[in-house]
């Protein structure tokens, strides 16, 4: 697999990064899905920029303070000096490139000052945007930044778009080769250990190790660094990766933790089996949803873990209806196995990695083009595609176009007329006659006129 370049932008509260983003990505992102269920906001996003494609993260996204006041905070307000030292810790270690935004306008403020000490110390590529340039008669200001001693200086219009080409050149110019390369042959099994701080993942890790690896401590967010152990079970290698716990914006303590979110993508994108642990002691929440929501944007395999499960007073209702409330809960993953553990106790904690496995082979799994065309004519027989306006949606041929997750290409008439309620049938039908335990699938439709006949050219 590949991983793509991660580009952070960091800096100061109300200097325009998360416009900037939006800017960058070409479009405005507080995302609803249409996965039912997991509308949430996103903190990062692929952008494309002269053939290269890389990770954009706000980290201004999981500001909590900024945005929440009546009146404007102290540009350089102690309150968030010690937050914006942690936002360029966590960028200059897990970014490829990290982008510094700053306001053209107000000019070098002690808290950029704060940022590029620490920024100097990385051995990444530090670019400086120049914010809120928007008369190019200002332009000339941007230069004053060179003080810094960082990166080249751009200067950008985040709101109207100008310069945001310049810099986008600079930033392509500037990914590193071994940041896009393609990871060394690797037959382990990878499995990202998941959930919010606090949830029992580093003493998940040390279970099915068999060791401390891992620092357990019951104080969140104790997790800085993703951690890889090996381990061999019935024949089959398995990598093992901790990471931090996400919370959800608002709920974030001041710390490094807050920033984790860049580690965690850049887990998934390494990942084959995520296991999603979920504290049975207390609610499914919303940062469970949310989290479940980025393995689904990642396409990676999961596995629903409720932890704790032993300090849970309980009685022979407990289990059942805590399952439905995390299926109710997380519906946009009802593929998903779920199992109760206790990491503590090592209860059920064997049956881990045997469902990793089933999960993996699912995500594997190919159907022949033979058996799936068949399964299609049942499936458009028992419940006829959508008519538009006297015409007809058409399935002429689907095949299995890759694995890893399961992905279905159909060919119709019409793309455009495959709402998403028949999309959802189709992978419906499709999981009755194979399940596809614990991965997504992705269907395709691609369009394809009546007049090429049923086998195409």
């Amino acid at each position: 697999m590949s991983n793509k370049a991660i580009v952070a932008l960091v800096g100061r509260p109300n200097v325009g990064k998360s416009t900037l983003f939006n800017r960058i990505i070409g479009r405005r992102l507080a995302v609803v899905s249409d996965v039912a269920g997991t509308t949430r906001d996103r903190l990062y996003s692929d952008a494309e920029w002269g053939g290269s494609i890389f990770t954009v993260i706000d980290t201004g996204g999981i500001e909590v303070t900024e945005g929440r006041h009546t009146e404007p905070l102290s540009e350089d307000s102690e309150r968030f000096l010690p937050l914006i030292r942690q936002q360029a810790t966590v960028a200059m270690q897990d970014a490829d490139v990290i982008v510094l935004v700053v306001d053209g306008q107000t000019g070098i403020t002690a808290a950029d000052r704060e940022v590029a000490n620490i920024l100097r110390q990385a051995d990444k590529p530090v670019i400086i945007a120049a914010n809120k340039l928007e008369s190019s008669k200002l332009w000339d200001t941007a230069y004053e930044f060179y003080e810094l001693g960082l990166g080249e200086v751009v200067a950008v219009s985040a709101l109207h778009g100008t310069g945001t080409g310049d810099l986008l050149d600079v930033i392509v110019g500037a990914i590193p080769p071994s940041a896009v390369t393609e990871e060394a042959e690797d037959e382990s099994i990878k499995i990202a250990i998941l959930g919010r701080p606090n949830v029992g993942k580093s003493t998940l890790l040390n279970k099915l190790i068999g060791k401390e690896r891992a620092i357990v401590s019951p104080i969140a967010g104790t997790t800085r660094d993703a951690i890889d152990e090996k381990l061999r079970w019935h024949g089959q290698e398995f990598t093992i990766i901790d990471t931090a716990g996400i919370r959800r914006r608002g709920k974030i303590d001041p710390g490094i933790e807050k920033y984790s979110v860049l580690r965690a993508i850049k887990t998934l994108r390494r990942a084959d089996v995520a296991l999603l642990l979920i504290d049975g002691v207390e609610e499914v929440t919303s940062q469970d949803a949310h989290i479940a929501g980025m393995l689904v944007e990642e396409n990676a395999g999961v596995i629903i873990l409720v932890n704790k499960w032993d300090a849970v007073e309980k009685d022979t209702h407990t289990m059942p209806a805590y399952e439905a409330t995390v299926r109710r809960e997380l519906n946009f993953i009802a593929y998903a196995p779920l199992l109760f553990i206790s990491a503590e106790t090592g209860q059920r904690v064997s049956k881990i990695l045997g469902a990793v496995m089933e999960v993996q082979e699912a995500r594997q799994h190919r159907l022949s083009t033979g058996e799936l065309n068949d399964l299609m004519r049942d499936v458009v027989a028992h419940h006829p595609p959508p008519t538009k306006a006297g015409t007809q949606l058409k399935f002429y041929y689907a095949t299995q176009v890759g694995v890893a997750p399961p992905t279905f290409v159909f060919f119709v008439n019409r793309p455009e007329m495959v709402h998403f309620g028949y999309q959802r049938y189709i992978e419906n039908r499709l999981r009755e006659y194979y399940p596809f335990t614990g991965t997504p699938v992705r269907l395709l439709f691609r369009g394809r006129s009546d007049k090429e006949g049923p086998g195409g050219r």
